[in-house]
């Protein structure tokens, strides 16, 4: 087990989520599913704990009950290194009651907050031309899901 793990609290779709999740990337699988016994707090014999992992990563998903949904302030960010792939995940994360978000953001379905970031766009932020960097953010603010070509152009290359 690694040392630190993602812990994401659902009201009751935990299994669900890590299910949906692994079709999602590869390399992934569900590790474990441990089960709420007698002494609760959830009701017996349903799903209480999912341990899984994404593209080697692992992450624990409980059933914990409505009392903490989750917000922006905890995002998954996710490089990406073709518009290919970020076209992919953007499909597949914002399917079946999804949000786009600004900038890269997106929430899936079960109202987690994704960053779907193409590699193009972290190099282009990141040249020493400032001029360019600027123009390629100043593009990347007016999207919701991040387009390469549209970025490389109004960074004029």
């Amino acid at each position: 087990m690694q040392k630190i793990n993602t812990f994401l609290w659902f009201d009751d779709q935990a299994e669900e989520a890590a299910e949906f999740y692994t079709s999602v990337f590869g390399n992934s699988r569900v590790l474990d599913v441990q089960h709420y016994g007698d002494t609760g707090p959830g009701k017996p014999g349903s799903v209480m704990l999912v341990t899984f992992e994404l593209e080697g990563q692992s992450f624990m998903a409980l059933n914990g009950g409505p009392e903490f949904p989750f917000t922006e302030a905890v995002s998954l960010y996710v490089d990406c290194v073709s518009q290919e792939e970020v076209d992919d995940l953007w499909a597949k994360l914002t399917a079946g009651g999804g949000s786009e978000g600004s900038c890269g953001w997106l929430k899936d379905k079960y109202g987690l907050s994704w960053q779907i970031v193409p590699r193009a766009l972290t190099e282009l932020l990141r040249d020493p031309d400032s001029e360019k960097a600027g123009r390629a953010m100043q593009a990347m603010l007016g999207m919701k899901k991040i387009d390469i070509p549209a970025l490389r152009h109004a960074a004029g290359e």
